[in-house]
């Protein structure tokens, strides 16, 4: 006991992570991928057309041989066995389209513009979110509360595919202010970025926004913090270090949703921007039935949702003593 008191905050706060079930959910997250590749898997196959149909029509002893010289002519379930246990092996095989790549490479050519623009919104969404929500509950049913909750209301409402070509518009076309869409010269960019990171963010604002007011106003009535006024604390250490720790139970455990939003947001916003990020990727390889190619980016989109709803997890265990894993 006393090695636990005398112990750091860091090692106090790794001792606490709820590792066994951090283990479970990892394992139990191994059946969740197979079913993911497998509806993947079938789906795409079952799409009319191969991934030659919209090049100009090929002899047949041309597509046999390029059927052949990818596997093709195997048998489906075959096809699947082999796709599965080569990617066990780690290898998501070649591009059908990109002759010269592998979808490994491709998808490592647009995860970092793709995890820049995700790693920006987020950050400013819990923010921007957090700050508008507080404010609206220490002002309860005042205009600023109806204003901002307005607000929310219109950010809820209106879909990516909508404010990304408006913000372009307004900011980047009429006003010129910063870059319309894509990369300049290939380089990522203040200017090229700030777009898709604003249309991303603002619909998770206005969520996080929502919650924490909710959130807020429940706990500014608990008893406890009528105790602190009682008590003659200022308001402000009563709203930073007592009220806002509980305020935000509930949104960090909206934070794996959340981040999943963001991540499959990204396909429609890289489209509308022009941006080389995964979604991009992915959208051109369903376009051009590039088997590989989409499964690859359906293989990391699952992934990366089963990870980012497990650190939510383990982090509200961290914010609240209360909870228990194990």
């Amino acid at each position: 006991m006393s090695d636990t008191v005398n112990a750091s905050p860091l090692a106090r706060t790794i001792a606490r992570i709820p590792w066994g079930f951090a283990a479970r959910r990892l394992i139990a997250a191994i059946p969740t991928m197979l079913a993911i590749v497998t509806i993947a898997f079938f789906m795409m196959r079952a799409a009319p057309g191969n991934p030659y149909s919209t090049e100009r029509r090929l002899t047949p002893e041309v597509e046999a041989n390029l059927k052949a010289s990818l596997g093709l002519d195997k048998p489906l379930f075959q096809q699947y066995l082999d796709y599965v246990g080569n990617v066990v092996q780690g290898d998501l095989g070649p591009s059908m389209r990109n002759k010269d790549k592998t979808v490994s490479e491709l998808i490592g050519d647009g995860l970092p513009v793709s995890l820049t623009i995700g790693a920006f919104s987020i950050t400013i969404a819990i923010f921007a979110g957090v700050g508008l929500g507080m404010v609206a509950a220490v002002r309860q049913n005042s205009p600023t509360d109806y204003s901002v909750m307005g607000l929310a209301m219109l950010g809820i409402s209106i879909p990516t595919f909508v404010t990304g070509p408006m913000l372009s518009l307004i900011f980047g076309v009429w006003l010129g202010w910063v870059a319309a869409g894509g990369l300049d010269l290939g380089r990522m960019t203040f200017e090229t970025l700030i777009l898709p990171i604003i249309t991303l963010a603002l619909p998770q604002i206005a969520i996080i926004s929502r919650l924490t007011r909710a959130s807020m106003i429940e706990v500014l009535r608990s008893n406890y913090i009528r105790t602190a006024r009682a008590r003659g604390l200022p308001e402000r250490k009563i709203l930073l270090r007592h009220a806002a720790p509980a305020a935000i139970l509930p949104v960090v455990s909206y934070l794996g949703p959340a981040t999943v939003g963001i991540v499959t947001g990204s396909v429609v916003v890289e489209r509308v921007f022009g941006l080389p990020g995964v979604g991009q990727s992915f959208i051109d390889g369903a376009l051009t039935r590039d088997y590989p190619r989409v499964m690859g980016v359906v293989i990391l989109y699952g992934g990366l949702i089963i990870l980012f709803n497990l650190i939510a997890d383990i982090l509200y265990a961290l914010l609240d003593p209360k909870v228990r894993y194990e």
